[in-house]
């Protein structure tokens, strides 16, 4: 078959498998939606894509959404129930799912790291943007190993030093996509009382105003503050990331933590309402260019 003639959706995974730099996790959620357009390609419901693969539909909403990986079997049976049975193609399918289940860095803390997060450390890696607003703690990516431990035996009361060693180090680890080469754009906003709560005590809040100084100084990172005059119609009263990526085939992400959990949200509808947030937050908060002088104010009080 020639170039011509070659199905759009193969020509888009050729794409990707010639395209080492992009991440696992990214991959993962390419296969997911493709997956996802052959089945409504055939007019197929989840239900009996799920029934095919000896699963549910819940099962098949997490292949599409990227959530989980897909084993051969599974993917093999999905491709034959979408009629995918040229044998060079369904190859293609094969390589990227390999590619997609190579394991991250982050499978190292396994021992300390939540099912529901490792997606997001995921899409953190594959990710060209990242847009978050924070209101008890300071972003995890711009955190000191001081703060990082104080919020972690807060959220882990029961942990033992080891495991918040384990805790403190995955963050830390994080934090280096801010300076690789490839570093994803972050827009941080961060509500005026998280950046005041002294985690880690006077000393520990000294030297994490004087981390957001030097972090706020890379040519990647904007930081604002948004202040208690920051109207109710602008703040939200959780935190919220937004995941935007380079690949055309990934749909923005939205990622909402809660306590023991996290939800995340690609329908366009839900996406343009969280970004309109972000937006108005971006808006009323102080701009950028006063982040440096109020913090440095912080810091002054502190002497």
């Amino acid at each position: 078959m020639s170039a011509m003639m070659r199905p759009s959706t193969e020509l888009s995974i050729r794409r990707y498998l010639d395209a080492p730099q992009v991440r696992p996790t990214a991959l993962r959620i390419v296969l997911g939606t493709q997956l996802r357009r052959l089945r409504k390609e055939r007019d197929i419901s989840r239900e009996d894509a799920g029934k095919a693969i000896r699963g549910s539909h819940a099962k098949i909403t997490r292949l599409e959404r990227g959530q989980v990986s897909c084993k051969e079997r599974d993917l093999s049976d999905l491709l034959t129930l979408y009629k995918v049975l040229d044998e060079a193609e369904r190859a293609d399918y094969f390589e990227l799912a390999r590619q997609a289940n190579t394991s991250g860095w982050w499978h190292q803390y396994n021992d300390v790291l939540e099912d529901w997060f490792e997606l997001h450390i995921g899409l953190e890696e594959a990710a060209s943007l990242i847009r978050t607003y924070e209101v008890q703690f300071l972003p995890g990516l711009l955190q000191t190993r001081e703060y990082a431990r104080a919020v972690s035996r807060l959220g882990y009361p029961g942990a033992s030093e080891d495991r918040l060693d384990r805790l403190v180090e995955l963050r830390m680890k994080r934090q280096e996509l801010l300076t690789r080469p490839d570093a994803p754009k972050v827009w941080a906003v961060v509500d005026e009382a998280a950046v005041r709560r002294p985690f880690g005590g006077r000393e520990g809040m000294r030297a994490q105003l004087e981390h957001l100084l030097k972090v706020a100084e890379l040519p990647n990172v904007t930081l604002q503050v948004a202040p208690f005059s920051v109207g109710a119609n602008a703040a939200a009263g959780a935190p919220i990331t937004i995941l935007r990526f380079s690949e055309p085939d990934l749909p923005d992400k939205v990622y909402l933590e809660q306590l023991t959990g996290a939800i995340y949200l690609d329908k366009q509808d839900a996406v343009d309402q969280y970004t309109l947030i972000m937006d108005r937050l971006c808006a009323e908060a102080d701009p950028p260019e006063e982040t440096d002088a109020f913090l440095k104010k912080l810091l002054h009080q502190l002497v």
